[in-house]
């Protein structure tokens, strides 16, 4: 059997590209992954092989050097980095932060940021959680106070992807701190020029030890207040808000990923692996447990697709969005499990991929807004009408 992303929504186009996409994964990080884990990030090099691909702008616009195709695209990459068992690369938060200049940036800023970041050359970050404050964004803390021609931005934050490599960082700060939610603001900052900026440890994590992972901190930091995205202060709750649709299903299209490359990896282990004269593969119990982890993984690609339909067509709710990304992550945390108890004592070795699949698994339930809140985000839709 075939653990593979077939759908109806996908052109010859959508096919080759997602051939080309997995010849480069299985080339350039298959062959790293385990050198990254090792070292806490990804190298500069592989951003930059990245963008000679084609990979870090299938949708943004040409006239920056994008393909400008629709985000199916981008789905396609996400799905094929999962697949190869990689949870290192920080692609999905560069995907977003392209994004958030697409839908929000000025033309001068798009002119400015956006031919970087598809070349690979700017690796972004967005900072939105803080050491008191995850799901509640209405609450951050980080302050963005005007001063002439410049933001002054003082706080901190945390659990930040690309934290270490980052040449563009998206903040999420307070620009109003009476005004709640139409308070927050987001200001595109550059690293390199931010006197005051400091980035904290690459922080030990559980899993995805290949991506770097930090605490970013801002002490007086001035930022030119061009760099706000937006025309005005107070919309940057609206413009999270407006992406985190993308960003949840983002989150599941890779837990379809993860899901298929565990289970050819099982599948695979216990046609060969025997166990009192015969394969693990005959028992009873190793069948049932498949076929359970597979029916949760198709029934997972197929609300996928159906969010991917609806992302093509550009009217992808964030209902649906919060629906897919706790459905596939508790799908995918489930079926790593399993599949790790099929490998025995060898599926708690690191050098079991399995081993690996099921480390970088547990936080799908955490970024991204927890599953938790997705569920009082789906009732609040249920109690609306």
């Amino acid at each position: 059997m075939s653990f593979d992303w077939q759908a109806n929504w996908m052109t010859e186009e959508h096919l080759m590209f997602k051939e080309s996409t997995r010849k480069f994964m299985e080339a350039e990080i298959a062959p790293n992954a385990d050198r990254w884990d090792e070292q806490g990030f990804v190298d500069r090099d592989f951003w930059l092989k990245a963008g000679s691909s084609g990979l870090l702008g299938a949708s943004a616009p040409a006239e920056f050097g994008g393909a400008q195709v629709d985000q199916s695209f981008d789905a396609l990459t996400i799905y094929e980095q999962a697949r190869v068992g990689d949870a290192g690369w920080g692609f999905g938060v560069h995907n977003i932060c392209v994004h958030y200049l697409v839908a929000f940036g000025s033309d001068e800023q798009k002119s400015r940021w956006l031919p970087g970041l598809i070349a690979g050359e700017i690796i972004p970050a967005i900072a939105m959680t803080e050491p008191g404050t995850g799901s509640d964004l209405q609450a951050v803390k980080t302050t963005a106070t005007a001063d002439g021609n410049y933001y002054v931005i003082n706080g901190s934050k945390i659990f930040i992807t690309n934290g270490q490599l980052a040449d563009l960082v998206i903040v999420v700060a307070k620009t109003d701190q009476e005004a709640g939610a139409s308070g927050v603001s987001l200001i595109v900052l550059e690293p390199n020029a931010a006197v005051g900026f400091q980035r904290g440890r690459n922080l030990k994590k559980l899993g995805m030890k290949g991506q770097d992972t930090s605490e970013l901190f801002f002490e007086n930091v001035r930022v030119p207040r061009e760099n706000l995205l937006g025309e005005h202060e107070g919309r940057g709750f609206f413009q999270l808000m407006n992406q985190l649709g993308w960003e949840r299903l983002v989150i599941a299209i890779g837990a379809v990923g993860a899901m298929d490359g565990m289970m050819r990896e099982t599948v695979a282990y216990v046609r060969t692996r025997k166990a009192f004269g015969q394969r693990l593969m005959d028992f009873q119990n190793t069948r049932f447990k498949l076929a359970e982890a597979k029916t949760k993984l198709e029934a997972t690609r197929s609300f996928v697709n159906e969010c991917i339909t609806k992302v093509i067509g550009g009217n992808l709710g964030s209902v649906d969005g919060a629906m897919a990304k706790w459905w596939g992550s508790q799908m995918q945390c489930e079926v790593a499990d399993e599949c790790l108890q099929l490998f025995g004592g060898y599926g708690y070795m690191m050098e079991y991929p399995i081993a690996k699949a099921y480390a970088d698994a547990r936080v799908q339930k955490i970024y991204g807004g927890s599953n938790e809140i997705q569920k009082e985000l789906i009732a609040r839709f249920l109690d609306a009408d």
